[in-house]
Formats: structure tokens, sequence, C-alpha cells
């Protein structure tokens, strides 16, 4: 199950989902609108798909892939619902500590686009109240000149990997390397190659 991040759209998820089903992975891009609805209404959405998903009897296995603020929806949705067939959650480029932008523009775009007061780097905002999974493997890629997201708010209080990949904060769903590294991830639970038997 892929999900996109705030002002984009599951057309823009359509690369990384075309390169993971190369690799054999079954898909599927989950969209919203983003704008003025708060992260909380799109959790709710979010765990009655993953609810309809975990009961479909032809599904064995459930992995999330996410970007941006889709990450923060998929923490707030796991915590309605945890399905029983969760495996393995990526995250990339996720403000899991918020978005310095978010709390800099908060003041003036916050009431309107109610996301960005949601994702400030604040104790008390909702990314920061949002619980944090636990009990799967969560691997988080990075992208090292994110505008939007501080590398160290991308990383998570509970066990993860993390890997940082040379670019910009939406590049990382339209690389190959990024494709590659969600792929490896899903199958093995880390970044990190598996040594060949010799």
């Amino acid at each position: 199950m892929l999900t996109h991040g705030f002002m984009a759209s599951r057309w823009m998820l359509a690369p990384l989902a075309g390169r993971l089903r190369r690799r054999g992975w079954q898909t599927r891009r989950w969209g919203y609108e983003s704008w003025r609805t708060s992260v909380s209404v799109h959790a709710d959405e979010f765990a009655d798909l993953l609810r309809a998903i975990d009961r479909n009897p032809a599904v064995t296995t459930l992995h999330l892939v996410t970007h941006s603020m889709g990450c923060i929806i998929g923490r707030a949705a796991l915590d309605r619902y945890r399905p029983e067939k969760l495996a393995r959650f990526v995250m990339l480029a996720p403000p899991n500590r918020g978005s310095f932008v978010a709390t800099a523009t908060a003041g003036v775009f916050g009431r309107v686009l109610r996301p960005v007061a949601e994702l400030t780097t604040l104790n008390t905002s909702l990314v920061n109240t949002t619980p944090q999974p636990t009990g799967i493997d969560i691997g988080v890629i990075a992208a090292q000149r994110d505008a939007l997201v501080s590398l160290d708010a991308t990383r998570l209080d509970v066990p993860h990997d993390h890997i940082t990949l040379p670019c910009l904060h939406s590049s990382l769903l339209f690389r190959r390397d990024a494709a590659e590294l969600v792929a490896r991830f899903l199958e093995t639970g880390s970044f990190t190659p598996t040594p060949c038997a010799s």
C-alpha cells in the first residue's frame, strides 16, 4: 500500500509503484485531498482501508510505503487499527518530528491549511503526539537536500533502519535507487544488502 504527502497526488506514486511491480510486488496507491482536511481525518479513512485489506483472504502480507505527510497518516492510522497482516513500513522523507517549514508558516497558513499547523516541530503538535509504531520493521529513507524536513526530524524514537540519499524531498519518489532500497527493505527488513554465501 502506497500513499503520498501534502499537496501531492496518487499519480506521483506511479513511478515508484511501477518499479516495485517489476520487482514482483503487488501495489495499490491510495490518494486523498491533503490541503485542508486534518491528518486525523485522513488517518481514519486510511485505517478503514487497512481494515478492509486485512480482512481480504487474498492478501497474505501487507506493507506500507509512504511519503512525507503520508508517513504521519500511516502512523496515526496504525494507532487506530493495527492489521494482523502488517509486516513492514517504509517511510520516504517523513516529518516524524515535524517540519521546520510548517513551523515557520503555521501562523500564516495554519488556519486555512490545517495540516501545516499539525506538522510543526512543537512538542504539542499532532505529529509529535502521534504514537510511533512498534513491533514491526520500519525503514526510513531521508533526502539529504530536503528543503522541508531536516534529517534529524526524519528519525523515530523507536528502532528503525535509516538511510539518506543525495536528493530533494519529492525526488525520492522518482529515483531508481530509492525504489531499489524500498524493495530491498520489503524483502529483507534492512537497507543493507545481505552478503552472499561463499
